[in-house]
């Protein structure tokens, strides 16, 4: 009998706000999620704040709780000021040189994905030009090419809905910018929420990833901001395109609103899944 597929569950360490990162890999671990994925501004102020044995001491305290860290997202939030595609070339040397910074610290982490949401840091201002905005953006992320390899890490964009920002906002916009980069490490990655609010639904637009044999990570969330299962969307269509596709990646839990608390999020959120999962497996192995 073949095996069965399975999919990774991971949660995103923000929703858990206050809690130091060892404790809620041990909570990621103890609902019987496999990683958890961090959002740098978390860990502290500046990536300088993470000394090589805090670091070691992060990636230990997740071998020991028995789960993978997962990656980075919202790469850009802190420090103030970064830009993927201003036209001011110091300003994008600057958030070219911490985005090579934040894979090094992946890497040391030992996560292998970094997702780029961070929308206020790259949305086209007015009286920017839309195709050298493009450009330099693409630019911004060939610079980080050398650095990918290296560590041996994945770069995902994030498309974004259009209320968020203007910059690369659905699954064709995102393959677009990674056929040109035509980079193995720069893949695209689709977030549920997203994708309902850009008009189209989450199944569709993983349809279309899928399709461009350039998926490498997904976030699960509501159209409402919450977690699976706290609103409207059909996971069922989204987690059984997964399965039935050579996806390899992780589904994240990533929430916006933290209501009522991390607790109850994660294990909803969660348990939720893997109902579905269990549902589906059966039927696709």
């Amino acid at each position: 009998m073949a095996e069965q597929k399975r999919l990774k569950i991971g949660l995103c360490n923000e929703m858990f706000q206050d809690w130091p990162i060892e404790e809620t890999l041990a909570y990621a671990a103890e609902l019987g999620c496999d990683g958890v994925e961090i959002a740098p501004y978390s860990l502290a102020e500046t990536l300088d704040a993470l000394s090589a044995e805090r670091r070691r001491a992060i990636r230990q305290a997740a071998e020991r709780a028995g789960v993978e860290i997962v990656g980075l997202h919202w790469l850009l939030v802190k420090p103030e000021g970064l830009s993927i595609n201003c036209p001011d070339a110091a300003v994008r040397a600057r958030t070219a040189e911490y985005l090579r910074a934040l894979i090094r610290l992946c890497a040391d982490l030992g996560g292998r994905v970094l997702i780029h949401g961070s929308p206020g840091q790259r949305t086209v201002q007015d009286g920017w030009s839309a195709e050298d905005s493009w450009r330099r953006a693409r630019e911004t992320f060939e610079s980080c090419l050398p650095a990918l390899e290296q560590c041996g890490a994945t770069y995902c964009i994030e498309p974004l809905s259009r209320n968020q920002t203007n910059f690369v906002n659905t699954v064709a916009d995102a393959v677009r910018l990674v056929r040109e980069i035509d980079h193995p490490g720069f893949q695209l990655m689709v977030d549920c929420r997203s994708a309902e609010a850009g008009g189209s639904s989450a199944a569709a637009e993983l349809d279309a990833a899928i399709a461009s044999g350039h998926l490498r990570h997904v976030h699960v969330n509501d159209a409402n901001g919450r977690g699976p299962g706290f609103g409207r969307v059909r996971f069922g269509p989204v987690l059984q395109r997964l399965l039935g596709s050579d996806y390899q990646g992780y589904v994240s839990v990533e929430v916006f609103e933290f209501d009522p608390d991390p607790r109850t999020i994660a294990a909803r959120s969660v348990g939720y899944l893997k109902g579905i999962l269990e549902a589906l497996t059966p039927a696709i192995s």
